[in-house]
């Protein structure tokens, strides 16, 4: 599927923190402009208008922070890295074709649709592209998670939390908390506990049509619910958190179509023998 543009308007969401980002956005901006696209800063706003593409530069966390935005006006993503990974970008900064990025662009660029999720807690929804994480406060006692897949009581897990993942963020948080790696073509999630005090718990993998209902224990003292590696809501005692895929599916603009096991080679080292690093 290529890009169908809405407008010629080029919206950049930058790393404020980083100034080799900063100074590639003057670079691209400008190539943008002499190429006669409006250019669109929307760094501390909350609406794209009619862009047709929305470039991030930065790391994976401003691709992480830009999707938000994009997925209310189903505006295409396309990252920079000036990070350290970069996995979830298009480019690194030192990739020649960002030059070409308008002639790409006009050309047409492919769309790659990734399942999000959303998660609900009273009566306030939260998006997350990578994934969702109930956990425990800081001084809180180890007490049971509560986890149910649509109507069925699944465990309850000793543990600091819980994470649930969509494929795109099988490769990050949830892969540190011992989870499998999910392509992105497989309709899943993966469910995680976080540093269970069990030695009987293991990670799920389950449809992407599963209703995720984790439930805070009422002995529980604190807990917070995060998306994205930010905090978004404190959790009260014997609450719950319903976590399902959101309606709506992120779209990252490719200039080919990704070959993902090249791109877990090329940057987490995914099958390098160790007699390579």
């Amino acid at each position: 599927m290529s890009i169908g543009a809405k407008s010629q308007t080029i919206a950049l969401y930058v790393d404020p923190n980083r100034g080799n980002a900063q100074s590639l956005a003057e670079r691209v901006a400008r190539a943008f402009s002499n190429c006669g696209h409006p250019v669109l800063s929307v760094e501390g706003q909350t609406q794209l208008g009619d862009a047709s593409l929305l470039i991030t530069i930065g790391g994976d966390g401003t691709l992480l922070r830009a999707a938000r935005l994009a997925i209310e006006t189903d505006t295409p993503l396309l990252g920079i890295n000036t990070g350290r990974l970069g996995f979830l970008t298009e480019f690194d900064e030192d990739d020649p074709r960002i030059e070409s990025l308008p002639e790409l662009f006009a050309r047409g660029l492919e769309i790659e649709e990734r399942v999000a999720l959303q998660a609900e807690y009273q009566g306030r929804r939260y998006f997350a592209l990578n994934d969702v994480i109930v956990r425990k406060g800081g001084i809180s006692r180890i007490v049971p998670f509560g986890l149910c897949l649509d109507d069925e009581q699944a465990a309850h897990i000793p543990a600091d939390g819980i994470c649930i993942s969509t494929p795109t963020g099988s490769t990050a948080y949830f892969l540190t908390a011992g989870g499998a790696i999910i392509s992105p073509r497989v309709e899943a999630f993966g469910i995680a506990p976080l540093l269970a005090h069990t030695l009987f718990s293991r990670p799920l993998i389950v449809p992407i049509s599963s209703r995720v209902t984790i439930n805070c224990d009422s002995d529980i003292e604190s807990a917070n619910l995060e998306t994205d590696g930010d905090l978004v809501s404190e959790l009260s005692p014997g609450t719950s958190v319903v976590i399902t895929k959101h309606p709506k599916m992120i779209r990252f603009a490719r200039t080919s179509r990704l070959h993902f096991f090249e791109r877990l080679g090329e940057k987490m080292l995914w099958g390098v023998s160790i007699k390579r690093i």
